[in-house]
């Protein structure tokens, strides 16, 4: 395992590389190493082995989703009005329910809608963010971007935890009350950020004594492992307690939470470059011709969500023009949380029964699969949108 997890970081930061030469994201180069040494080429990454590292996909989803919650401050969503959440919710939900129906409609199956609809919403901010820092862009929908990116991955998560519980219930055919089919989802959600906030409130008490980012750096890592294990044992969602225990730090000790963010920064990519690399050995080959149309209408059906969604919301809202028109553009890039919520579509139904196995591979597939897609045109679209919104170059750096 020692020798696997070493080659992995190794070839995946090559093909990062590799990648970034060719002028395409980081990630696409981890995906295709993992897609070099899974089953469907070397067949040095056997499943089996796969299995055994999963630990590694929930310590890296753990900390992606303790870094998300850390840019998420309520001050800062004051500011910002009722504007910019209404929009995050109508492209999310809109998002969401154009995968479901067009899924739905060619499948017949509710419990592979519900799961690949689930993963519409989730944005990957990176890869906006790297855009408009190199662009050097400013302006309303500059910031609108920078905004909408991080609140809609909380918001993913949120919806994945309803979604995910009927598609269970849906699979084991239970017949369940509308009390029961709603309350488990609740309490999975707030047992999760109940879980996280708790915690939070600890990582508060340490971090406000701490100088060292050595020191920091050790606290927050410690935290993350017992969030992530405990909301295994309770059955909660893992990304969802991160998000919280993030999101604690950040309004309650704003300092502390910007020392912990510059520490983490630190072991991250090497713990980024595993996850998408065992993510992409997931990747079937010989899988994709029954992916092909439903991949297709993911794509289809996301891209036309989150666009006509984000148009929606900011006009009802009235919203800045370049806001309403170009918005929906600069958020098609996917990565990260996606990835990781069908890792766990994958740990929570492949021993579920015969076809939960199936869903989940399909469901890792699809979304690895049409990952590359959206990192390789949602770069493109978002510069397309603040290049027709005047706003590239407004700025001599980006802070």
């Amino acid at each position: 395992m020692i020798l696997f997890l070493g080659v992995i970081i190794i070839l995946g930061y090559i093909g990062g590389k590799l990648s970034n030469r060719f002028k395409f994201p980081a990630v696409i180069g981890y995906l295709l190493a993992g897609l070099l040494l899974g089953p469907s080429v070397l067949n040095i990454l056997k499943i089996e082995y796969m299995h055994q590292m999963g630990i590694i996909s929930d310590i890296a989803l753990g900390v992606v989703a303790f870094t998300i919650g850390s840019e998420i401050r309520l001050g800062i969503l004051k500011k910002l009005g009722k504007g910019i959440l209404t929009v995050v919710f109508t492209e999310s939900f809109f998002a969401f329910f154009a995968v479901l129906f067009l899924v739905y409609f060619f499948t017949h199956k509710i419990y592979i809608a519900l799961l690949l609809a689930a993963m519409a919403p989730a944005s990957a901010p990176a890869g906006t963010v790297v855009v408009l820092q190199e662009n050097k862009a400013k302006g309303p929908l500059t910031n609108a971007l920078l905004t909408v990116v991080g609140l809609d991955d909380g918001l993913a998560i949120m919806i994945y935890a309803f979604a995910t519980c009927m598609a269970k219930i849906a699979i084991s055919q239970e017949h369940m009350h509308i009390k029961e089919m709603i309350g488990r989802p609740v309490i999975e959600i707030l047992g999760a950020i109940i879980l996280g906030s708790l915690l939070g409130l600890i990582l508060n008490f340490f971090i406000r004594r701490m100088r060292a980012k050595t020191e920091i750096l050790i606290a927050a890592l410690g935290f993350v492992f017992v969030c992530s294990g405990l909301a295994n044992f309770f059955n909660f969602s893992l990304i969802l307690a991160n998000l919280a225990l993030g999101m604690l730090i950040a309004n309650t000790f704003l300092k502390g939470s910007r020392r912990t963010y510059e520490a983490l920064h630190f072991v991250t990519p090497p713990l980024y470059i595993l996850f998408f690399v065992l993510a992409g050995a997931h990747l079937q080959l010989n899988y994709l011709p029954k992916i092909g149309v439903i991949g297709l209408l993911y794509i289809v059906g996301r891209s036309f969500g989150l666009i006509s969604g984000a148009w929606f919301g900011a006009t009802i809202m009235k919203m800045h023009k370049n806001i309403r028109k170009y918005l929906g553009l600069g958020i098609l890039s996917q990565a990260g949380v996606a990835i990781g919520l069908s890792i766990m579509v994958g740990k929570e139904f492949s021993n579920l029964n015969d076809i939960g196995n199936q869903v989940a591979t399909l469901v890792i597939n699809t979304v690895a699969g049409t990952t590359i897609f959206f990192e390789l045109i949602g770069p493109l679209t978002t510069k397309f949108a603040i290049k027709r919104a005047g706003e590239i170059g407004k700025q001599r750096s980006f802070e």
